[in-house]
């Protein structure tokens, strides 16, 4: 019953999660991001710059105090991780769509 091109979807945990099939590093991205790569991606872009801003306006509004420096540099590492992440992922989908 179950042919190698049967559209059921995978049994278990493990099955799941390997769908759709990856490799390496690739595979702490979930499932359903993988399927979607530029929409999460540019998702953490658009974050990346509220964050941004965010930072830049704590910097400004906040005062000349180490807590509202704290805060900005917080706003702007978490800025700098998802830009690095969905910069991951566009290369992602870039190789992935090269290969097809």
């Amino acid at each position: 019953m179950n042919t190698p091109n049967d559209k059921t979807a995978p049994k278990g945990p493990r099955g799941w999660w390997a769908s759709p099939p990856r490799s390496g590093v690739r595979l702490i991205i979930a499932p359903w991001e993988y399927r979607h790569l530029l929409g999460f991606a540019r998702v953490r872009i658009v974050g990346a710059f509220v964050l941004v801003s965010l930072g830049l306006v704590t910097l400004n509004v906040g005062g000349h105090d180490v807590k509202a420096f704290a805060w900005s540099l917080a706003f702007l590492a978490a800025a700098a991780a998802q830009f690095s992440w969905a910069y991951w992922e566009l290369a992602i989908a870039r190789s992935a769509s090269a290969q097809h």
